[in-house]
Formats: C-alpha cells, sequence, structure tokens
C-alpha cells in the first residue's frame, strides 16, 4: 500500500473540495433540507409536501435521478472537481456523465408510470 500510494499521482482535490464544503456549511447552516428529501411518516407531514418528488436512484437502469439534493441556496454548487491525471481522470468523466443524465432528467422529467417515484 505504502509502494502503490507513494507512486501513485498526486491531487489536493478532495482536500479542497472538504474545504469548500466545510466554508458552505459556515455560510449556510441553517438551510433547510428540501421537502422532497424529508421523510413523510405522518398524514400532516405529507399534506405539507414532505417527501413528494422524491426520485429513488436505485430506480433507473442507470442509478441516476433529476433530483437536486442541496438546499436552494447551495443548488448548483461544485464542491469536488477531479484533476485529469490518474484515476481522477475516469471519476472526471463519470462526474461529467452523471451531470449529463442529471440534467437531462430535469429538463424531460420521468412519466408517472411510478419509475423513480
Amino acid at each position: 500500500l505504502t509502494i502503490f500510494l507513494a507512486l501513485s499521482p498526486k491531487s489536493d482535490s478532495a482536500y479542497l473540495a472538504l474545504k469548500k464544503v466545510r466554508a458552505a456549511v459556515q455560510e449556510t447552516f441553517a438551510e433547510p433540507v428540501p421537502l422532497h428529501l424529508r421523510n413523510a411518516p405522518t398524514r400532516l407531514m405529507k399534506q405539507l409536501g414532505y417527501s413528494a418528488g422524491y426520485q429513488h436512484a436505485h430506480r433507473f437502469d442507470d442509478a441516476v435521478s433529476g433530483m437536486d439534493c442541496l438546499p436552494d441556496k447551495l443548488r448548483g454548487t461544485v464542491f469536488y472537481e477531479p484533476t485529469t491525471r490518474g484515476v481522477e481522470q475516469r471519476l472526471r468523466d463519470r462526474l461529467r456523465e452523471i451531470r449529463e443524465l442529471r440534467q437531462k432528467r430535469r429538463e424531460h422529467p420521468p412519466e408517472a408510470s411510478g419509475v423513480g417515484g
């Protein structure tokens, strides 16, 4: 493991992402959890819209929904920006693919067939 790590391409992108997350938490610590992410164990919570519109990612063939999961003030924020070195290039490619799928799903939400909902 030591040899593998010593020979691996170096990156501080995870550290920089954590730094961005910490700053965002400090600036937006009181932001409410989006309603669609809240559990709705009671009738009142359901009436208030808790869990309405929640999309179960595992119900999609590619396990990617179009659902936003961050509070409104953080929507669109990118915390992790992988480099183009080593394994991170594959992570970068996969993140691009996920973002494209999510955007398509936002523009064309799933039908009321029960998929994702």
